[in-house]
């Protein structure tokens, strides 16, 4: 019993804020303005394809790129002294205490023509190159955003890997590609699921970096779909029957993942 009032809270905000925004994400997508129920806003979703495609291949484009840049970081970090830790983890999360459109904001500063990029690259003769406007700038401003999504979870799962297991992998003759490929590698593979999801899912969806660093040229799914809900296309019926669809893409990709996810841990099983 004292469970289950503990619990309440909790299933409150999630029936709030989780459970009744999806059902109506539902019934916008198979409802019409007469309430009645029709399939007409799936089939409208055509010109929303390319775009989807799009927002697709920025957000692997990112979530590769983080993933590059935060595995080595995250494992120096680990490895290194308390002190050193302390210090690193407030250099990744300063950024995150500056408000999200301020941050993608100063991007546009350092990348528009006459930013600070474009001047330095002046004073040997160079540019101006055009960096604002383009996919480029989009994956620029999500690696920013969401690169400490995907060092957080994978700092946190690698501190918890023994030095003892390394150094026994190390005495038993592996050089450092095979210890980093069956004794670190593996072990990490929850903070690296946990990282793909962090960074893939909002990188999807995001609308206000696209909107800010890409321009009209480079408008991704987040950005028809937030359209349809403000503004002069105003058509939710639509807008949530592509919020649904961008749902269940998402949903599909992270089960895949987390397939790799359950074959490896029964592979360290056996």
């Amino acid at each position: 019993m004292k469970k289950k009032i503990a619990s309440a809270p909790y299933i409150l905000w999630m029936a709030l804020f989780t459970v009744i925004p999806l059902v109506l994400v539902i019934v916008f997508a198979f409802t019409n303005e007469n309430k009645e129920f029709t399939v007409e806003a799936f089939t409208k979703m055509g010109q929303f394809i390319p775009s989807l495609i799009k927002s697709l291949k920025l957000a692997l484009i990112s979530t590769v790129i983080c993933f590059v840049l935060a595995y080595p970081f995250s494992y120096i970090m680990s490895r290194s002294a308390e002190h050193v830790q302390r210090r690193m983890m407030m250099l990744i999360m300063l950024p995150m205490w500056m408000s999200f459109l301020l941050r993608t904001y100063s991007w546009m500063t350092l990348l528009e023509k006459n930013g600070l990029i474009n001047r330095f690259f002046g004073l040997f003769g160079l540019g101006p190159f055009q960096m604002i406007n383009t996919e480029g700038a989009v994956v620029v401003g999500m690696v920013y955003n969401f690169l400490p999504f995907m060092i957080l979870p994978l700092y946190t799962v690698m501190l918890k890997i023994d030095k003892s297991v390394i150094e026994a992998a190390q005495d038993l003759g592996s050089n450092s590609f095979n210890v980093i490929r069956k004794v670190i590698l593996p072990l990490s593979l929850p903070g690296i699921i946990s990282g793909i999801t962090m960074v893939f899912v909002p990188s999807v969806g995001t609308f206000m970096i696209s909107r800010m660093l890409g321009g009209n040229e480079n408008m991704l799914i987040g950005d028809l779909i937030e359209k349809q809900f403000f503004g002069n296309m105003y058509n939710p019926y639509l807008g949530s029957a592509v919020s649904l669809l961008l749902m269940v893409i998402i949903l599909i990709t992270m089960g895949i993942i987390n397939l790799f996810d359950d074959e490896e841990m029964e592979g360290m099983m056996i």
